[in-house]
């Protein structure tokens, strides 16, 4: 994306996000720290939903993080407002925990990404980086979310062989921990490996599934009876 004058960048490459939130100390604290972000810009800032609707008309913003409690408009009515006039604009959630419905609506709004907003700011650097090239993101309560709604919609799904067969028995017991929501970390402590192997397997099992996420990887995984 090429950034527009009105921003005094015009840099392409530049990754524009647009952050739509009404706590003021939140919204201009993570625009500060985005800022800093090789390859990022914040284009623009708004501090309730129907203003981030209008921003992200005006702005053409690559990736929205969007909080999804506001004043006016909910985060979920906002989401789907942008992804329909502009589908190419990306937006993730970036919030409180919340509760399964909260997940939902804004999965279902068209967010592709869903973070809490205690999140390490290197994963938000990631999820934004990983919006932008159209995959998704997905907080590790999110994730289980969704992979439940796939589990009650697709029962009883055996393991297919087709990409399955490229992977180690190694990479298979980490695809199954993916599904099961585990982290890197987690799935280091589960098999007794460092942090560094497990990510070395995870990049590996996406590079041969053809998967852009570990969401996606998860969701591959528990269509294929590996949860």
């Amino acid at each position: 994306m090429t950034v527009g004058s009105e921003n005094g960048i015009e840099d392409r490459g530049v990754v524009g996000v647009l952050i739509v939130d009404d706590y003021d100390l939140f919204r201009t604290g993570l625009a500060t720290l985005l800022a800093a972000e090789p390859g990022l810009a914040v284009v623009g800032q708004a501090s309730n939903g129907r203003a981030g609707v209008r921003l992200a008309r005006e702005l053409s913003p690559d990736v929205v993080l969007m909080d999804l409690r506001m004043p006016d408009i909910s985060g979920h009515e906002a989401t789907e407002a942008i992804v329909a006039e502009r589908p190419v604009t990306r937006v993730v959630v970036l919030t409180v925990l919340s509760d399964d419905e909260d997940v939902e609506a804004a999965v279902q709004a068209g967010a592709c990404g869903y973070l809490a907003k205690d999140t390490p700011m290197d994963e938000v650097v990631s999820a934004v980086r990983a919006a932008a090239a159209g995959a998704a993101w997905l907080s590790p309560r999110a994730a289980e979310v969704v992979l439940g709604r796939v589990r009650r919609s697709e029962p009883g799904r055996a393991a297919q062989p087709d990409a399955l067969e490229e992977l180690s028995p190694r990479e298979l017991e980490v695809l199954h921990l993916i599904a099961r929501g585990m982290e890197n970390t987690e799935i280091a402590d589960a098999l007794s490996i460092s942090p560094r192997t497990a990510k070395n397997h995870v990049s590996s099992i996406l590079s041969k599934l053809g998967l852009p996420s570990r969401v996606q990887a998860a969701i591959y995984a528990v269509r294929h009876g590996l949860d």
